[in-house]
């Protein structure tokens, strides 16, 4: 039997764009054993259906270099100790993950030649440099030794093997968390980078503004983070359902697929929500939508202020002044409602 190690995205969106990558590695090796490796960030996301084992980084902090290094030594061997492992395949590109592959002794270790790493992979495949190359086709051109399919990444939902995603086959263990009996729209207010996320005024301005109009529920969905973004609004009269906090992304997939439609930043919850059948409308900021735009069997739209430096693809916007965002603060909660309402729901 093949015995396959994969080391998988660290994000949650990355993850989610993996997923015709793992489909496919499952098509190519029917039969093989499948380890993936994850931290514990996106271990809910896993798609068990393709895969036959989970196992989860252990935890460091960031800023201790000597104690990451040492639990990384420790688990490559016990990972090692697991095999034998024939071919390993990194999905990250840095120079940690190439280095596990090595040490937990896979014999044939493909990735990208990026950052410095290139010695560690016997099976390195030149970084893509196209401007336009999309991440989940990148994760899928590592398969490209076994044969690619004939569609590209982003067709994969029209022109692939699948046209929806089945939450119950990859995520069995998630305890779905029940959405409103009445109609609703979900509000995902939430981003890890500040150059991609949109002010709560104007999240205010278009909440309101829908529930007015069309006398849907807000709900509105993210981790802890995001639970003081729910309780400001609140605190300003804003009339939503507070499902903040409530549990691991992967229980919220009653959630998306029961909307109307999903109104999110860039971000993981974007992916997760297309990911999950929703019709998504993304308020997009300084990343690039060539290479990170959500796919999924849901519908997605964005709504960009291509300003001069956009996409700089920075997590800080290099402004202080008055152009500070300029890209995310150029739109306003009624132009969104205005995308919102002719593409989802005057249709």
């Amino acid at each position: 039997m093949t015995r396959i190690l994969v080391r998988t995205p660290n994000w949650i969106g990355d993850q989610i764009l993996a997923y015709p990558f793992f489909q496919n590695l499952r098509m190519k090796y029917p039969d093989a054993w499948i380890t993936v490796v994850c931290t514990e960030w996106v271990k809910d996301l896993q798609f068990k259906g393709f895969i036959d084992e989970v196992r989860i980084l252990p935890k460091t902090r960031e800023d201790d270099f000597w104690t990451a290094a040492k639990n990384l030594f420790r688990f490559s061997a016990t990972i090692k100790a697991s095999g034998p492992w024939d071919l390993g395949i990194s999905l990250p590109n840095s120079f940690g993950s190439a280095l596990f592959l090595r040490l937990a002794g896979a014999k044939r270790r493909r990735g990208y030649a990026a950052d410095g790493r290139g010695f560690l992979l016997n099976e390195a495949v030149p970084f893509p440099r196209g401007p336009d190359v999309h991440r989940s086709r990148a994760y899928l051109d590592l398969l490209s030794p076994e044969g690619l399919p004939p569609y590209s990444a982003e067709e994969y939902w029209t022109k692939g093997p699948e046209n929806d995603f089945d939450p119950y086959l990859h995520w069995p263990e998630a305890e779905a968390i029940e959405p409103p009996f009445d109609p609703y729209f979900v509000v995902a207010p939430g981003s890890n980078a500040e150059s991609r996320r949109w002010s709560i005024q104007h999240f205010e301005t278009f909440i309101e503004g829908m529930v007015a109009r069309y006398r849907m529920k807000a709900v509105v969905v993210g981790g802890r983070a995001e639970k003081a973004l729910a309780k400001e609004l609140i605190r300003r009269g804003v009339p939503i359902e507070d499902y903040t906090g409530r549990g691991w992304v992967s229980a919220h997939w009653k959630v998306f697929r029961g909307a109307t439609f999903t109104l999110c930043n860039d971000s993981g919850l974007a992916h997760v929500a297309a990911l999950c059948g929703s019709r998504v409308q993304i308020v997009w900021g300084a990343g690039d939508p060539a290479r990170t735009l959500p796919i999924g069997p849901g519908p997605v739209r964005l709504k960009s202020n291509p300003v001069s430096c956009w996409p700089c693809e920075r997590n800080q916007c290099r402004f202080q002044d008055s152009r500070l965002n300029q890209c995310l603060q150029g739109i306003t909660g009624e132009a969104v409602f205005q995308e919102v309402e002719h593409g989802f729901l005057m249709g």
